[in-house]
């Protein structure tokens, strides 16, 4: 794209390519980022095709801040990533219509995970922030099994809650086995996390007030939290 201001004495230029793959193929509707730009001033001049199914959209106007172009890039993204989370096997801890959605990949014998639990019971118990643990058994041989006895229980908000208040006795008692659909659960969790760069648990993920994704690897020190978690 080409960004040109009105006045050509004050002339800038620099290019930016935007790539839709699939369902943003050429001819397309017109995905938000674009209609964004173009309600910002800036007309396509030209649509090339990029092989693949991928568009590539030139534009010509007024130059845009870089804060302005990086968010453009990063809120598609981020609500892909977020639909993925939302529909991904998750175990509530709070109300579930607290306004704040917090996801957190959690593995039962997690320490640091513990510690979150406990310092977010402020903000659940005030209601405004329901957080959402993606199970995954990773850091001990019988973590696979504790998740499963979470995530088979009749109450499994119940049975989270009853792992992390016993942590410090060794938590749930891990399951006799673990079916397969459990483990296909835990199998999907521990890909997700690993594609959304955490390494480690608890890897934690919310959207800010600008709608853009933030994550934080481990336990958050304090400003982090009241970040991730929001006033109370």
């Amino acid at each position: 794209m080409l960004f040109r201001p009105a006045n050509p004495s004050t002339f800038v230029a620099f290019s930016l390519t935007l790539l839709f793959f699939q369902n943003q193929a050429i001819g397309a509707e017109k995905p938000a980022a674009i209609r964004t730009l173009e309600e910002r001033g800036l007309t396509m001049i030209q649509e090339f095709d990029a092989g693949t199914g991928a568009a590539v959209r030139a534009f010509a106007g007024e130059a845009l801040d870089d804060k302005i172009l990086e968010s453009l890039a990063a809120k598609p993204l981020a609500s892909k990533t977020w639909a993925q989370l939302a529909s991904a096997t998750w175990v509530l801890d709070g109300d579930a219509s607290a306004p704040r959605i917090v996801y957190t990949f959690t593995d039962p014998n997690c320490p640091y995970c513990n510690r979150f639990w406990q310092a977010a019971r402020p903000w659940i118990d005030s209601g405004k922030v329901q957080i959402r643990h993606l199970l995954v058994g990773i850091i001990k041989a019988d973590s696979p099994a504790k998740a499963a006895a979470i995530l088979g229980a009749s109450d499994r908000s119940a049975a989270l809650r009853e792992n992390e208040v016993k942590s410090s006795h060794g938590g749930i008692a891990p399951a006799d086995m673990i079916s397969p659909t459990v483990q296909q659960v835990l199998d999907a969790n521990q890909m997700l996390m690993i594609s959304l760069g955490f390494r480690g648990t608890p890897g934690i993920v919310v959207l800010d007030a600008n709608g853009a994704l933030r994550k934080y690897n481990g336990m958050p020190r304090a400003q982090a939290l009241a970040e991730a978690l929001g006033p109370l």
